[in-house]
């Protein structure tokens, strides 16, 4: 609804890590301040440029993921007469193009802890400082101002944080549905295969909003096996071991609100135990890794992590490529990277395994591991994916400081019959 005081003024909202309609509370707000709305989102071409480390920030599965989501959402907006505008290009470059075609006088954002995803934020605010900012915590369960603790006071260790946070925090009620507005008509439709994603990889995971309510539909509701969780958590390979919810929560496809509303209801009406618990145990996670990177900026991504510790190694290229190709002396590590590198995808176990070992027994910089998950993994998330690296390597969160796994007395644990050794253990792996 608008009113004389907002007539003929054009909103954008920014989708960033929220590509979804449910969950939106900024964008609902901005719909409501508008006549016009543009619904952005930009690909960077810095995604596709070399790091530092000898990757790119995305390989070509979550490239496919990204598109699929994409696609997703422009469908579901064009059921409501929008459309998604997706550029190539820097996103502060991008923006201020749009505001000044369009006279955009409002932006709208989904709050997002990445250290330069708020610096790009803070750009565009400098340079329009008569633009008006509508923005709404919606990648998280709580916002700052629920937690128990200032984000300069948050523990640096999981364990404080989960304790004071389940004693004296609830989740943030999920907002009612967004009321969308036409496009200015003067809009250029994307040029889908136009874009430089990657397509055409085989993955078990499909991108988009409405893949994301169906598998956590089923994980909770069809399969239930969301009741054995706690047992089958640490599994190596297959679908039903645990909740994959990891990709479209990375993306935002699905909403941890929506996660932790549907787990309640689930408790509600079949049963509530030590497992259904755990998957909550499992949010509270990501939540910690999500806050703790608000917290350090660029600590995250510093080799002395947050801890401000100097681990003693020197990158090795060739040891760093072995560990990459899984060509290890190590035949577990060889199998988990030959999955990653087939699929994008590994399991918690095998991520520990891998970091481990390329902490510990490979002595290099735990940064290029992190770099390379960064790229290989369908379900990369800046927070967790950087916060269990430093965790793994002495200079994070871990209050035990450096961990190393007995991979031998592990796989006997978690692969005694090599299942997973036989299926994934052959052959050389693709990297991509």
């Amino acid at each position: 609804m608008t009113d004389m005081n907002t007539h003929n003024q054009t909103g954008l909202y920014w989708f960033r890590h929220d590509l979804r309609l449910h969950d939106q509370p900024a964008l609902d707000a901005l719909a409501e301040q508008c006549d016009k709305l543009i619904c952005l989102y930009t690909v960077d071409p810095e995604w596709f440029s070399p790091t530092p480390y000898g990757t790119t920030s995305i390989g070509r599965h979550r490239q496919q993921f990204l598109f699929e989501t994409l696609d997703s959402l422009n469908t579901q907006l064009q059921s409501q007469n929008q459309l998604l505008h997706v550029v190539v290009g820097r996103p502060v470059e991008t923006i201020q193009a749009l505001i000044k075609q369009h006279q955009v006088s409002i932006v709208g954002i989904g709050e997002y802890q990445g250290f330069y995803e708020r610096q790009q934020v803070q750009q565009i605010q400098q340079l329009n400082k008569n633009l008006k900012l509508i923005s709404a915590h919606n990648a998280s369960l709580f916002t700052p101002e629920s937690l128990p603790f200032s984000l300069e006071n948050m523990p640096d260790s999981f364990t404080p944080f989960r304790k004071k946070v389940e004693k004296y925090s609830t989740p943030e009620e999920i907002p009612s549905p967004v009321s969308f507005l036409p496009p200015p008509p003067v809009l250029a439709r994307t040029d889908w295969e136009a874009l430089p994603l990657q397509r055409g990889t085989i993955s078990a995971f499909q991108g988009g909003e409405e893949a994301a309510l169906k598998q956590l539909h089923y994980y909770l509701f069809d399969s239930g096996q969301v009741s054995v969780y706690k047992e089958t958590r640490n599994g190596l390979d297959g679908w039903d071991y645990s909740s994959k919810f990891s990709a479209w929560l990375a993306h935002g496809a699905l909403s941890p609100r929506q996660v932790y509303s549907e787990l309640k209801r689930y408790e509600r009406e079949h049963i509530e135990n030590d497992s259904t618990y755990w998957l909550y145990f499992e949010l509270l996670w990501r939540e910690f890794f999500y806050w703790q990177q608000a917290k350090h900026g660029r600590n995250w991504f510093r080799q002395t992590g947050i801890k401000g510790r100097i681990p003693e190694n020197t990158p090795n290229p060739h040891i760093i490529k072995q560990w990459q190709q899984g060509q290890t002396d190590n035949p577990y590590v060889n199998a988990c990277m030959t999955q990653l590198n087939a699929t994008g995808y590994m399991s918690n176990r095998g991520r520990q395994w891998v970091a481990s070992y390329f902490v510990n027994e490979l002595a290099q910089d735990w940064r290029y591991g992190a770099a390379y998950f960064e790229q290989q993994l369908i379900d990369y998330d800046v927070g967790a994916n950087w916060g269990n690296w430093q965790y793994l390597a002495g200079v994070g969160s871990d209050p035990r400081g450096q961990r190393q796994f007995n991979l031998a007395k592990q796989a006997q644990m978690y692969d005694p019959h090599g299942e997973f050794l036989a299926l994934w253990g052959e052959g050389e792996s693709s990297v991509a």
